[in-house]
């Protein structure tokens, strides 16, 4: 119960952080409305106000180059943008990675069309793609076959999300489930895995988590559910504060804690997760140990809809 205790109150004051600043910038918005961000396949981004438009062009006014023709057959995403995007005179753009933390998932989702690879440490490898903006996919491996050995294990990890309301509370739930194949699993069975449940609170870029998880194993359930608390806070275009919090029973009323915190830097085409994670045990004594970094990098691909 001590790590429960210090873990909960740990996870609270870094959340605090978080809380209080979720919601603060919403009322200084500016109404963007009738303001338009477009993508071209060139890579270049436009935003400004649709001045006219028809089957073969848009016609776009913005701020820094004046009035601009783009044919539509070079368009690669156009869509309206929302007043939370626009911070300060400044356009922030939509992130694909803002339905998790770390590793861990909120209630948002992906939306349709859009996907990403995440690597962390070189040998974790996970592809997840949004196949509706409510349900999206996650595979991923740990090339073990690079170092000799008889086996490939793999996690598959299926999501749902639903909207409560819109960019201020979603639910979420799904499972990660974890086996492998080659000799070296043959005697798996059916696996192992959590399935999970969580509810988001904030937009997308500033939001705190409150999850649940189950475990199960050869078909036997867990007693009692592992609870995580985590929170993203967007600073600016491109940083994000991180924290991924878990308190996990193991039996005998005894349980452990795992704490973190970090950041991502997030550019157009790349993201890079970086923070410490930290165990917390029943008897306090790590000696000497800190904690275990985490280096992750995202890349982005698909075409929204």
């Amino acid at each position: 119960m001590k790590v429960t205790r210090l873990l909960l109150l740990t996870a609270i004051i870094s959340l605090s952080f978080f809380c209080s600043h979720t919601f603060a910038q919403v009322g200084n918005m500016q109404d963007s409305t009738q303001i338009w961000h477009i993508s071209t396949l060139d890579g270049n981004d436009y935003i400004g106000t649709i001045v006219e438009q028809d089957a073969e062009k848009v016609v776009l006014l913005t701020n820094t180059v004046g009035e601009i023709k783009i044919p539509k057959r070079q368009i690669k995403v156009m869509e309206p943008v929302k007043k939370e995007q626009i911070v300060n005179g400044s356009y922030w753009y939509d992130s694909p990675y803002n339905t998790r933390y770390f590793f861990a998932p909120n209630g948002y989702g992906l939306k349709k069309g859009e996907g990403y690879y995440q690597n962390t440490w070189i040998l974790l490898n996970q592809v997840t793609y949004g196949f509706t903006d409510y349900f999206s996919l996650g595979v991923g491996v740990v090339p073990t076959f690079l170092f000799g050995t008889g086996g490939l294990p793999f996690w598959i990890t299926p999501k749902f999300s639903v909207p409560i309301q819109k960019d201020k509370l979603n639910l979420g739930a799904g499972v990660i489930y974890f086996n492998g194949i080659g000799d070296d699993f043959g005697d798996t069975g059916g696996g192992a895995g959590l399935a999970y449940g969580t509810i988001t609170a904030g937009p997308r870029d500033r939001n705190i988590t409150l999850g649940f998880g189950w475990g199960f194993a050869e078909g036997e359930w867990g007693s009692y559910p592992a609870v995580t608390i985590s929170g993203m806070y967007r600073k600016s275009k491109n940083f994000y504060f991180l924290t991924e919090n878990y308190v996990i029973p193991i039996g005998n009323g005894e349980t452990v804690g795992l704490i973190s915190i970090g950041g991502r830097y997030m550019a157009k085409r790349m993201a890079f997760d970086f923070g410490l994670f930290r165990p917390l045990i029943s008897d306090g004594d790590l000696g000497a140990f800190i904690g275990l970094p985490w280096l992750g990098i995202n890349i982005p691909f698909g075409k929204r809809r």
